[in-house]
């Protein structure tokens, strides 16, 4: 079947009424709507336990859009339609189902669904069979699963969940969201390395000593203390946005830039992965919890004082780790990966850092000289900086760092495309290049279940780490004790 840039779709968000549809797939659907990358036949159905109606669902919308043109929202709320919906009622599925079957008529739609999980993943497998038994996926045009994580909570519950999806959708159709994937600068990764030539030449183990992703929150938990004893950092973090980010940052040139040859590339490196067994998890990884402490000037509890947490919880809200690729571009090049809550600043940051020249005519003892970086700042500022060693100016000599900056939200911030609204538009389209496929999620477990396990057994190895600052000094020692340090992140957007 033909695919227009301006998809005629039904998208159906189960979880209406939640945060998620409030605060990101609304605002990025308008988004959509008023660059004209959504024509008018498109519907949007709103399915949720609650008791509304369409009126309901359209103010609703409309408040997340309070900023926006009134006409135009007013325009874009005609579109949306609700539907009380118990995901175990088989007669859910059948109200559904007419729903659709009427928009389709009523918009012209050739019978295009995207059903998107913005609910409780206990539902994920329930809803996917019900689709699939009670005919909504049987249409004349195509039906895509868009699946918010956690996808599962270890590889066994993941291979469940995923069995359960693929009895009712193939993999070709099964959109595993990764917010991460959608963030400007993520994406441009892949540009940076394979659409230039000063970098692609100098990525591999010959001439880079490490690399290090952070992503660092300032807020704590706040209101999701009982999803977080669950999930933790390392499931909630590591084994999607960090693993994604190291895949993109060591994979190899794809053939061409397909989903299925980029894919392929990424599954490689995960496959290349050097597995952490239970006995070596202190070694290679550092599991920390926040205490009380202060952040811009304000007295923080610490996570144990927070809502709906165990007052003697060991659930990680910091992970650091090391990762080793066992390949022969990154034989002996460490990933070092760090991501926590209530940390100095908001930032997530990715250095390459270059190998020193073997015999470095400016090097002194006294003055050593500044490695070459290589940052990509992917949020809250997007850009790239470079930096080299130049002359200190004045007569003594010698060199200093010198950056050179591109910062690219700064030129443009009005049209850079959120996240979300990037990605549900690559779904309408059927470009599954940014969504995480099956042996991705699959091998990502594989690897992070080994130190989940040996977390569980050892419940007292966990340290703390005051609010406010860059973490536990574990993790400092992660790195020193292979002769490097963790580089400042960026405190602050670059003006221009």
């Amino acid at each position: 079947m033909k695919q227009t840039n301006k998809p005629e779709t039904t998208i159906v968000i189960f979880g209406a009424t939640g945060d998620l549809a409030k605060r990101k797939l609304y605002p990025s659907l308008f988004n959509l709507y008023k660059t004209e990358r959504l024509n008018e036949k498109f519907a949007v159905v709103g399915a949720a336990r609650r008791p509304w109606s369409n009126d309901t669902l359209r103010e609703t919308v409309a408040e997340a859009l309070h900023n926006e043109d009134k006409e135009l929202v007013a325009k874009f709320c005609e579109h949306f339609y609700y539907l009380p919906f118990d995901a175990t009622n088989k007669n859910s599925y059948h109200e559904l189902n007419s729903l659709l079957t009427e928009l389709d008529e009523q918009f012209n739609i050739p019978g295009n669904r995207i059903f998107y999980m913005a609910m409780s993943p206990q539902f994920f497998g329930t809803i996917a069979t019900n689709l699939k038994s009670e005919g909504l996926t049987n249409t004349n045009g195509w039906t895509r699963l868009i699946i918010e994580k956690p996808f599962g909570r270890d590889l066994t519950s993941a291979k469940q969940l995923n069995q359960e999806i693929r009895e009712a959708f193939s993999e070709d159709e099964i959109y595993r969201i990764d917010h991460y994937l959608g963030k400007e600068m993520v994406q441009n990764i892949e540009v940076i390395r394979f659409g230039n030539a000063i970098f692609e030449p100098l990525w591999s183990n010959r001439y880079i000593s490490n690399i290090q992703i952070t992503s660092s929150e300032t807020l704590g938990v706040e209101d999701r203390g009982g999803y977080y004893e669950t999930s933790g950092a390392l499931r909630d973090m590591v084994q999607n946005h960090m693993i994604q980010m190291v895949s993109l940052l060591a994979m190899d040139p794809p053939i061409r830039l397909t989903p299925e040859e980029i894919r392929s590339e990424k599954i490689k490196v995960l496959r290349a992965l050097r597995p952490v067994s239970q006995e070596e998890t202190g070694k290679y990884f550092v599991r920390g919890q926040y205490g009380p402490g202060t952040i811009s000037g304000n007295e923080v509890p610490g996570y144990r004082s927070e809502n709906n947490v165990d007052p003697k919880s060991h659930t990680e809200t910091y992970v650091a780790g090391k990762l080793l690729i066992d390949s022969h571009r990154w034989a002996g090049v460490p990933f070092y990966i760090r991501t926590g809550k209530r940390m100095k600043m908001k930032s997530t940051q990715i250095i390459i850092q270059f190998k020193e020249l073997p015999m470095n005519l400016y090097y002194k003892e006294e003055d050593k000289i500044h490695p070459n970086l290589l940052s990509i700042h992917i949020q809250p500022d997007e850009g790239i900086t470079l930096t080299l060693n130049g002359k200190k100016s004045g007569l003594a000599g010698g060199t200093t760092p010198v950056k050179l900056d591109y910062c690219n939200n700064c030129i443009d911030q009005q049209n850079t495309p959120e996240a979300y609204e990037r990605l549900i538009y690559d779904c309408m389209l059927g470009d599954a290049t940014n969504f995480a496929h099956w042996d991705e999620v699959d091998l990502s477990w594989n690897f992070i279940d080994e130190i989940s396990k040996a977390w569980h057994k050892d419940g007292e190895n966990l340290t703390t780490y005051a609010s406010g600052s860059m973490g536990p000094r574990e993790a400092d020692e992660l790195l020193e004790n292979d002769g490097f340090t963790w580089w400042p992140i960026a405190n602050e957007v670059r003006k221009y």
